[in-house]
């Protein structure tokens, strides 16, 4: 009877952001939503925040992406913070032309200390949005362009295509490029049809507005989350920019994703744990958005949902609990979802043949994440920033 408990709970659960897309594709049907932006002349000034720890190898190519962008240069400002560096970031950033802001400080590591330090030196009066960048990440040439599609930009937040730098890499990079794919094209896509806030990472753009509203408050290990619930929470739009591409690096082996991965998770759960309630309780937002985000919060990535849900539907199924039938269709409708955004992400990659070979390495890759996953909801872990290997 536990077990079927249990395992009605996780069907619940993973079934929170079903429930919302079908919410969803309802609102779209019977209303007609108008989503673009109306012209404001003037180009958007765009400020590029790098924060980097010890990326000289890395950030001359996204100082020079950001650089090279088809948009008016006066309009366009780049800064990259040298975050507790020991090696020659600072001095390849200058090379490159960027403005290079240097902090020590051993006590407050990592980018959202960064971030939030670099927000209080600079003058932000005369920019629109700022935009936050990895320095592990190439940005495309119409990327602040196509931004601007979004403006007026200054009291709104976006998000932008997240895709995958190396995505031959290795089976890994070719999922995840699949797996970006079917999110931006398909999920998110969904969401902004439908206006609900885009879910924030790399590449993030908040208008100053916004900021100076809502100073940057995020500093777990995961402050793409918590920026996203606290502003979701604040009543202030997430925009997408599906055309502002990122080709960030992804990891290539088990080895260098385990702390990116875990740190991810484990950020997430927190921002469920902290902010969720803010988000459920605020009034200025509706009941959907209020699913959305508390589904996107619980969500654990389709390939810890498939080996969860393969797992306990294995386990109900061989030891005949009570409605072991009913459990087990719960479990595998939640799996609908997923794989029908990993079919979207298929669709549009460049070598589907491949790419689809890639996932005969899912269920091992899986297990790999429940573990982790698991190893992350353990209270006294993954309390500190760790860089992941490049």
């Amino acid at each position: 009877m536990a077990l079927s408990v249990v395992a009605g709970f996780m069907a619940a659960v993973l079934l929170l952001a079903t429930m919302s897309d079908l919410v969803s594709l309802w609102r779209i049907t019977v209303t007609r939503r108008d989503h673009e932006p109306q012209a404001t002349g003037e180009q958007s000034r765009l400020l590029f925040l790098i924060p980097a720890h010890d990326e000289e190898s890395l950030i001359a190519g996204c100082v020079r992406s950001v650089l090279a962008l088809r948009y008016p240069t006066d309009r366009i400002g780049t800064v990259v913070i040298a975050d507790n560096c020991t090696d020659h970031t600072a001095e390849r950033a200058r090379a490159c032309g960027a403005l290079c802001l240097e902090r020590q400080d051993t006590a407050n590591r990592g980018k959202p200390h960064a971030v939030a330090w670099a927000l209080g030196q600079l003058d932000l009066v005369s920019w629109d949005a700022v935009v936050i960048l990895d320095a592990d990440a190439v940005v495309d040439a119409m990327y602040a362009a196509e931004l601007d599609r979004l403006a007026p930009l200054r009291n709104k937040a976006a998000e932008c295509y997240d895709d995958v730098r190396n995505p031959q890499d290795s089976h890994l990079t070719r999922m995840a490029t699949v797996f970006a794919a079917g999110l931006f094209r398909g999920a998110f896509a969904l969401k902004r049809r439908a206006g609900l806030n885009i879910p924030l990472s790399d590449g993030m753009c908040i208008g100053t507005g916004v900021l100076a509203e809502h100073p940057w408050q995020a500093f777990g290990l995961s402050e793409d989350w918590e920026t996203y619930a606290l502003l979701t929470s604040a009543g202030v739009t997430i925009d997408l920019a599906a055309g502002a591409h990122l080709y960030a690096q992804e990891a290539r082996t088990l080895r260098q994703a385990t702390s990116q991965r875990r740190r991810w998770l484990a950020g997430r759960i927190a921002a469920l744990r902290t902010l969720g309630p803010s988000v459920l309780r605020s009034r200025r937002i509706g009941w959907h958005q209020k699913l959305d985000a508390i589904a996107e919060l619980v969500a654990l990535g389709p390939a810890v949902q498939f080996a969860l849900c393969a797992g306990i539907a294995g386990a109900v199924w061989i030891s005949g609990a009570p409605a072991a039938r009913v459990c087990c269709m719960a479990l595998a409708l939640s799996l609908v979802r997923p794989g029908a955004y990993a079919v979207v992400g298929l669709w549009h990659d460049r070598a589907p043949v491949r790419a689809a070979a890639a996932f005969a390495y899912l269920p091992v890759y899986a297990i790999w994440r429940l573990v982790l996953a698991l190893r992350s909801m353990i209270p006294f872990q993954n309390r500190e920033w760790v860089r992941t290997e490049r």
